[in-house]
């Protein structure tokens, strides 16, 4: 089973670039970040007629997250537990019925930016509630794979000028931490654990601004984090770059695992 992360930025003005990477990727199963789309909204059709099961948690010009499935998909639930007055469209988990079934949990966690401030507070808070659900999906004692746009850079090699990042939301000592309270809980880090011993990158992320691509001016921030019975089953892993270089490109690439399940 090939599990893939995908922040799309925008399913509208993506679709192009998703259908055509989807073509040749050889994917069962895609979790997409920031569709930015309602549910109503999402090209559920386009999909379906390619032979995809959908299922979206959507919000109109924010946010949003979707799975994308030629597997059956089942206990399907939305929203990250702990605050049910948060409005914002980034959790989704549904369980992936394979040779083995594997529990998928697809998020969007927030930026954080400007720092100090309400938005970085909201972060740290989402960041905890995460940790929380992290350790309830690892009692399950099943393969759980959770996947998806982290906006955290764990470390000084996951950014190419890790010296600008210094003042971020994304890489804040504070927002690291938090990541690392929820990778100690027996996480697997998928990408890191393929190259554990690169002293830069891979990234998975370039801003379109001041030619970041062309510069490989890229961050990581783009994580799978495998429960211990996913990190068993692992047989490869990978971080699809070229997408970068397409016509319409996000500004994220996808990255996937490969479990024998």
């Amino acid at each position: 089973m090939k599990i893939a992360s995908f922040n799309i930025n925008g399913i509208k003005a993506r679709i192009e670039a998703l259908t055509s990477w989807l073509a040749g990727a050889d994917v069962d199963v895609v979790v997409l970040q920031e569709i930015k789309s309602v549910d109503e909204g999402f090209p559920r059709d386009h999909f379906s007629d390619l032979g995809w099961n959908v299922e979206t948690h959507g919000q109109k010009g924010f946010n949003g997250v979707a799975i994308l499935s030629r597997l059956p998909l089942e206990d399907v639930s939305r929203g990250l537990p702990g605050d049910d007055s948060d409005e914002q469209a980034r959790y989704i988990e549904a369980t992936v019925m394979g040779d083995q079934a594997v529990r998928l949990a697809g998020l969007y966690l927030p930026n954080g930016n400007p720092v100090p401030g309400p938005k970085y507070d909201y972060k740290l808070a989402w960041m905890e509630r995460l940790r929380k659900r992290a350790a309830e999906l690892l009692d399950l004692e099943m393969p759980v794979v959770m996947l998806g746009d982290y906006n955290v850079i764990p470390e000084a090699r996951d950014a190419a000028k890790p010296e600008k990042w210094v003042d971020d939301a994304l890489f804040l000592p504070q927002s690291r931490a938090a990541l690392r309270a929820i990778q100690w809980q027996g996480w697997t880090d998928a990408i890191r654990i393929r190259e554990p011993w690169a002293q830069r990158g891979p990234f998975t992320f370039w801003d379109y601004q001041a030619g970041a691509w062309n510069r490989d001016d890229g961050i990581r921030i783009d994580h799978l984090l495998l429960s211990p019975q996913a990190a068993d089953l692992m047989v490869e892993t990978g971080v699809d770059r070229d997408a970068r270089a397409g016509d319409k490109p996000s500004d994220h690439v996808p990255v996937w695992v490969r479990l024998a399940a």
